[in-house]
């Protein structure tokens, strides 16, 4: 018996070794280039608000475009995913949105500008919960929160990389008659056009056709995968409709808006709320990269701890609770060291939520709702972001004041952080008198 449980352990050793090399830093070279020519409009911001005469409001609502499109077709994608495979369905996404991000160069105002968001949103639509739902394909539910956290590292890298790239990109103007935030959009979207075609020699749909597995290392992967598949669930085999209402995704979604708004509200503001302190553009872009090398490494962190522990709820709520603290406490300074202290710890926590809190919304969903339900969450949380992005930009516009702007981002966040502890509750309280009814 030993023997076998030691023999176990080499195969299970070997398949998440090899799994993990092949798949994940793909895939976070792909998200990388997702985040970046999603973001890279906030850099773009700092000479193209000028050339196309944007106030602080239509920008906000410019960029929010990219979230409307992102919520209506993000389920549809994910299901689309499901049937196609996601090989195929990976590449599509990457080149379409790298065709869009490279036509946002040519944008003459508003207008323009509010269609190739639109459009970008469109494109780009299902990646991240595509993603998502494939590391659940080769991942077993006690390594996500680490292998989440890992793949989520993107995130804060393509603004701690993409910041000085942008500044830089944007003394390319008069370069073949551009100006420094076309060529911003030209360069930045270029690579993953190239990434889309390559998903389809990296990817594989699921680890039986993984010719570069050895059948021990197959069957251990599908009978794992068997097995969670028997296990009580909070969200159970429901049809669409009544997940839409089901009180735990309702909460996964609240607490997923909160943290998301707060990256993405950050990602496109930040780099003006330093322009606000007299900065010049190299400048920005260097200070702008402290709070997302703080985020890379704690996040990865976090997830491993999380994973160590095989706990969730505290993990995600405690990170909801630091950009709580992080906001609230940009009203306690002017200065420019303190503010970006207290940026940084608003980002570490919308970081270092991913890896738990996304292992958790797997965990708890069964494998029929998994795809809908993903897709959903991520959806709304983006939509929240998008619209937090426009709404701060109205209040900045009313007040003056980034610190006023960023106070319904906080109460969004308190929000998440005490509906999760409370439904956490409720949960196991019910599973602990009825373990195989909870639904």
């Amino acid at each position: 018996m030993p023997l076998i449980g030691a023999a176990d352990k080499a195969i299970e050793a070997a398949a998440m070794r090899k799994v993990s090399w092949r798949i994940v830093p793909f895939l976070m070279v792909c998200f990388f280039f997702s985040l970046l020519d999603r973001v890279n409009i906030g850099f773009a911001a700092l000479q193209m608000n000028k050339d196309l005469h944007l106030s602080p409001a239509v920008f906000g609502l410019a960029a929010s475009m990219f979230f409307v499109s992102y919520f209506l077709l993000e389920v549809p994608s994910n299901l689309a995913m499901q049937k196609v495979g996601a090989r195929r369905w990976i590449s599509r996404i990457l080149v379409s949105w790298g065709l869009c991000s490279a036509c946002t160069a040519f944008a003459v105002g508003p207008y323009s500008l509010c269609a190739m968001r639109f459009l970008l949103g469109a494109a780009e639509a299902g990646f991240f919960p595509g993603a998502l739902l494939y590391l659940t394909y080769w991942f077993p539910g006690e390594y996500r929160a680490r292998i989440v956290g890992i793949f989520a590292v993107s995130i804060p890298l393509a603004s701690f990389l993409g910041s000085p790239v942008s500044a830089s990109l944007l003394g390319m103007g008069g370069l073949f008659g551009l100006k420094g935030w076309q060529w911003l959009f030209l360069c930045e979207a270029a690579p993953t056009v190239l990434l889309g075609f390559a998903c389809l020699a990296v990817l594989t749909d699921r680890p039986a056709g993984a010719k570069w597995l050895t059948p021990e290392e197959r069957d251990w992967l599908t009978h794992r995968f068997e097995a969670e598949g028997t296990k009580a669930r909070p969200v159970g085999h429901i049809p669409l409709w009544q997940l839409l209402r089901n009180k735990y995704v309702l909460v996964l979604t609240l607490v997923g808006s909160g943290a998301s708004a707060a990256g993405t509200t950050l990602s496109i503001w930040q780099p003006q709320i330093l322009k606000s302190f007299g900065l010049n553009t190299m400048r920005i872009g260097l200070l702008n990269s402290i709070p997302y090398g703080l985020a890379s490494i704690i996040m990865i962190l976090w997830g491993r701890h999380s994973d160590h522990t095989q706990e969730r709820q505290w993990h995600t709520s405690a990170a909801l609770a630091l950009i709580v603290i992080g906001l609230v406490s940009t009203f306690l300074t002017r200065s420019l060291a303190p503010t970006i202290f207290m940026l940084s710890l608003a980002l570490i926590g919308a970081y270092s939520f991913k890896g738990p809190f996304w292992a958790l919304a797997s965990g708890w969903l069964s494998s029929s709702t998994t795809a809908a339900g993903l897709a959903g969450i991520n959806a709304t949380a983006n939509l929240a972001g998008g619209g937090m992005i426009s709404l701060v930009g109205l209040i900045k516009g009313a007040t003056g004041s980034y610190s006023i702007a960023l106070l319904p981002l906080a109460a969004l966040n308190a929000a998440g952080s005490i509906s999760l502890l409370l439904v956490s509750r409720s949960y196991l309280r019910k599973a602990a008198v009825a373990p195989a009814t909870v639904k």
